[in-house]
């Protein structure tokens, strides 16, 4: 008989937080776990340590890429289509705040952007065919309950006319939570049953997070440190939603603690969700599904 090959996850963002405690998490139930990360180092380190922890038959691998380069990601994706056979876990845990004065990625896109929505946009999009492959992939995108507090323009994604990093911030989580909904319905509507996709928020977790923004979100990350959670907690929904049987059939919901919870934001209607995908698209320049 030949040998079942072990399911492959690939986790953005695995190098530290609650992407480690995913990717960890992934390898010890017997997960092929894909590593992909900015830092060499990081992610050699990390490569290590889960590669003692994985079960007969299964590894740790890494693939280098900076999110916020869409070249990077083409690169990275197409890397990952040629080595791999399919893609049953994707999750686009990789998120950042990014600091007071308005930064832009080699692409021309502000930095919040690009690392926290078109980076996952176009790699999810590039890696779909392999999630096909699978007979039942999940796509899990880790969103935040800040998205409470965005304030998108439709008209200024770039935030070129204003700027501040936790509205860049909670905009792009509102985005993330949005191309969920608008993936499921699309995968829907395209006869695409084997694919499903959910988002989450973590809880607020104590880590070095938001350590390169503004003095005023590292003093309130300082002071609100004894009430946050942990990493190992604020993976636990992430890791429910990767691997849980109940979940297998659900697709399109936003998950707190590992429950159902509603999307609260007056921008959700379906003409900016179809124009965010609409321009999420325009600024990777390509369409999500190909022809």
């Amino acid at each position: 008989m030949s040998e079942v090959s072990p399911p492959i996850a690939l986790v953005t963002g695995a190098t530290s937080g609650i992407g480690e405690v995913t990717a960890r998490a992934l390898i010890r139930q017997g997960y092929h776990v894909v590593l992909l990360a900015r830092n060499a180092t990081k992610a050699a380190r990390t490569q290590q340590q889960l590669q003692e922890l994985a079960p007969p038959g299964s590894r740790a691998d890494v693939l280098l890429c900076d999110l916020s380069d869409l070249a990077q990601v083409r690169r990275a994706a197409a890397e990952f289509n040629q080595r791999y056979a399919r893609l049953d876990v994707l999750v686009n845990n990789a998120g950042l705040v990014f600091g007071a004065e308005r930064e832009t990625s080699a692409d021309g896109y502000e930095m919040t952007l690009a690392t926290n929505q078109l980076g996952p946009f176009l790699l999810t999009s590039l890696l779909l065919d392999k999630l096909r492959q699978s007979p039942a992939a999940r796509i899990v995108n880790v969103a935040s309950v800040a998205h409470q507090f965005a304030r998108p323009n439709l008209d200024d994604l770039n935030a070129t006319r204003q700027y501040s990093p936790m509205r860049a911030y909670a905009n792009s989580k509102l985005f993330n939570i949005l191309f969920t909904q608008e993936l499921a319905r699309q995968l829907r509507q395209r006869g695409i049953t084997n694919v499903s996709t959910n988002s989450l928020h973590p809880g607020v977790v104590a880590s070095n997070f938001g350590s390169n923004s503004t003095w005023l979100t590292r003093a309130f990350y300082q002071v609100a440190a004894p009430f946050m959670t942990t990493s190992e907690d604020g993976a636990q929904t992430s890791i429910y939603l990767a691997t849980a049987p109940e979940v297998a059939g659900t697709s399109g919901g936003y998950f707190v603690k590992k429950r159902p919870a509603p999307v609260k934001s007056a921008f959700n209607t379906p003409a900016n969700v179809q124009r965010l995908w609409q321009e999420s698209e325009r600024m990777v320049g390509q369409p999500f599904f190909a022809a």
